[in-house]
């Protein structure tokens, strides 16, 4: 037989590409172990399902229902008694009826079904639940859309892997069920907020305090664009909120910065012990659900009385209050008015979801941290940079409650954008979260990866 001897056969038959070639084979097939090309079909199916109900329920919420209703409390004060009252009331009234445990929704059921159940959630009340929830917003609880955004896009994450995983091509796993409820909970979040990369950064801290859920970075990197663009195709993708144009910041500004996250991590270190010592005994007390909501819905809305009694105009602390972040920020306030206003702000949070509103108190907190750095800013620093420091407020306020320090900085970096005041957000976010140690939101929050999951991890690889 004649030997082949041509230049291609040569080649290939070289020492140097004979070596190469069997560990290219062994670098491909490590890269490609965790069947990363089924996400690229998976997620964007997630992403566009989760962008259009975040749309309807912002829509629904911010645009039909919120608007109108806020125009006729600030023409009719007194009317924010019996509306919050009987808003609150019919959203647990929904819990009590339609769900199982009206005590279980939003972020919190999320996380605990991403660490207890595997990433199985109940998908049979989700629209109860996102009608309890636009009940509790729309009619001025304090609380805002990111609780049904996370809740809504981890159900339905879960609820497709139930649909795909009997389809042999997509191979799923019990792992992945959780890697789907992560990558939909980063589409709600990116969604609401208009904000691709804070959704990502939040969804995969959201589990622990001190660590992240690594293995679901690139089914939630394209869910939460595709979500993001679903949105944006609806109600536009400009930042959610209006701030002035940023204009630096000096080593004088980053001090400062420090100082203000130290102030606000003990703060929200106080208040989260006492909002969750306040959860557990609305939890266990014995009261119908939708009486303990008729009643947090009345004291939310004597806050909103109290602060329109004490400084008279368009600024209230209660409803989903977006359109307070640019009040604060860019209309003249004084110190004392502002630091009223996050108190009552952070007091009509823990009545509203405090009773079981159904919701999440990320944008409460955002805006209240907000308000504490103007007025720190006016009062202690003597600064112009207002806005800087408003945005050093909130991502302070956002990092020590939610433990989540990366996505802090990067909501207002994207919410805002005022990515000029990220390294100020940044400094502030770490030691704002350092000083308020372990003291969470979610009680369902863990430390970190235990030895077990990553024991199941690792045999969902192999």
């Amino acid at each position: 037989m004649k030997r082949d001897t041509s230049p291609a056969h040569t080649l290939l038959r070289h020492p140097l590409l004979r070596r190469i070639v069997p560990q290219v084979r062994r670098d491909l097939s490590e890269t490609y172990a965790r069947n990363l090309h089924k996400w690229l079909l998976i997620a964007p199916i997630i992403g566009l399902s989760v962008g259009l109900v975040i749309t309807l329920v912002a829509t629904l919420i911010l645009r039909l229902l919120w608007p109108p209703v806020l125009r006729f409390y600030l023409a009719h004060p007194w009317t924010m008694l019996p509306g919050i009252t009987l808003g609150c009331a019919g959203a647990g009234l929904l819990m009590q009826k339609l769900t199982p445990n009206p005590n279980q929704h939003s972020t919190e059921e999320i996380i605990h079904a991403y660490h207890e159940e595997d990433g199985v959630v109940d998908t049979r009340p989700l629209p109860a639940k996102l009608a309890a929830a636009v009940a509790t917003v729309g009619f001025g609880g304090s609380a805002a859309l990111e609780g049904p955004s996370i809740y809504g896009g981890a159900a339905i994450g879960s609820w497709f892997f139930h649909r795909l995983g009997s389809l042999r091509r997509f191979r799923l796993t019990p792992r992945d069920r959780r890697i789907m409820l992560i990558c939909g909970a980063a589409a709600g979040m990116s969604a609401v907020f208009r904000a691709p990369l804070t959704g990502i950064v939040f969804a995969l801290e959201m589990p622990y305090k001190d660590d992240m859920a690594h293995e679901a970075l690139l089914p939630s990197l394209l869910a939460s664009v595709v979500s993001y663009f679903t949105l944006g195709t609806f109600l536009g993708s400009a930042p959610l909120f209006d701030f002035p144009a940023a204009a630096g910041y000096s080593m004088h500004d980053l001090v400062w910065s420090a100082l203000l996250g130290l102030a606000i991590g003990l703060l929200a270190t106080a208040y989260v012990l006492t909002f969750r010592h306040l959860r557990g005994r609305v939890v266990r007390s014995a009261q119908p659900h939708w009486l303990k909501l008729a009643i947090g819905g009345a004291l939310t809305a004597m806050c909103g009385l109290a602060f329109l009694a004490l400084y008279p105009g368009r600024l209230v602390p209660i409803g989903p209050n977006y359109e307070a972040v640019s009040a604060v920020i860019s209309q003249p306030h004084g110190s004392v008015q502002l630091v009223a206003f996050a108190a009552l702000k952070l007091a009509a949070t823990a009545f509203t979801l405090g009773a079981g509103g159904v919701s999440a108190m990320f944008v409460p907190i955002f805006l209240s941290g907000g308000a504490l750095g103007v007025a720190f800013s006016q009062s202690v620093v003597h600064s112009p940079a207002i806005a800087l420091y408003a945005a050093v407020g909130m991502a302070s306020f956002i990092a020590a409650a939610y433990k989540t320090p990366l996505a802090a900085a990067v909501f207002v970096a994207e919410a805002t954008g005022g990515h000029a005041f990220l390294i100020p957000a940044l400094i502030g976010a770490a030691v704002a979260y350092s000083v308020s140690g372990d003291a969470s939101i979610s009680a369902d929050q863990r430390l970190h990866e235990g030895p077990r999951q990553r024991l199941n991890t690792a045999a969902a690889d192999d």
